[in-house]
């Protein structure tokens, strides 16, 4: 158990509390994307295949269109970069924590495909989900996912909260404290399983022209240029499992929740 961050956030709770009421009621509830949740750019057969499943980032949500999303314009800056046919597909439900995601993959149809990106933890950290258990969730997504995908499940860090400045402070610090500790969960879990786990950086966004109407989630622009940061990390050992892009932990192993 970390106790600062449990302590902190108990002392703040009262302050917290009326933070997050505000900021629900004062930000934009924007719709996940609608179209197509697949696609390909390129003809022919498919040299790669890519699949994003998650939260938010996963579903769309600050663009109009999946086209516009992160799985479509990853496979973009793929097939511009290689000349190969690459073909995307996304599942996302905005809203959505790990365990449930779980629950509903189940149920879904997915495609085949060489590369699987999660883009989870914004949920689980303002749900506080503890953890163990979302270390325990990530270890059930990969051991029913490695039926049907050979590949290490390729972890998109959770985003730096801590830096979003739409959030009021000390929400900010609070929630992005959390986030980072989640993150480490990520980092530790591709070191130790690189077979089964891998890491790929989400890039800090800055500048309030890549972000949606509501402060928050990714524009169009946005969505472009995480894809262009991550593009570059998709490549023939990452999808064999061969390469681990880790950070470094920001505390140490024993906490586990």
């Amino acid at each position: 158990m970390h106790l600062p961050f449990w302590l902190t956030t108990a002392l703040l709770f009262p302050v917290l509390l009326y933070q997050g009421k505000r900021v629900r009621r004062s930000t934009p509830r924007l719709q996940e994307a609608a179209g197509p949740r697949s696609g390909q750019y390129g003809l022919g057969v498919p040299a790669k295949r890519i699949l994003v499943i998650g939260e938010s980032t996963a579903a769309g949500v600050g663009v109009e269109t999946h086209e516009q999303g992160l799985a479509s314009q990853l496979a973009r800056r793929i097939h511009d970069r290689t000349g190969q046919t690459v073909a995307w597909h996304t599942f996302g439900i905005n809203g959505i924590r790990l365990g449930d995601l779980i629950k509903e993959l189940k149920k879904a149809e997915l495609p085949e495909a060489d590369a699987v990106l999660l883009s989870m933890g914004v949920n689980d950290t303002t749900g506080f989900t503890p953890r163990f258990r979302f270390r325990r969730q990530l270890i059930e997504l990969r051991q029913w996912l490695a039926a049907r995908y050979a590949g290490p499940l390729q972890l998109l860090s959770v985003p730096p909260m801590h830096l979003f400045t739409a959030l009021p402070a000390p929400l900010r610090y609070v929630v992005g404290w959390r986030a980072r500790q989640l993150d480490n969960v990520y980092v530790r879990l591709a070191r130790r399983s690189p077979a089964d786990f891998g890491y790929l950086h989400y890039p800090v966004i800055t500048d309030p022209g890549l972000l949606a109407s509501d402060g928050y989630h990714p524009g169009q622009k946005g969505y472009q240029y995480i894809a262009q940061a991550l593009a570059g990390s998709i490549n023939d050992d990452s999808l064999k499992g061969r390469n681990v892009t880790g950070g470094h932990p920001h505390e140490t192993d024993r906490y586990l929740l």
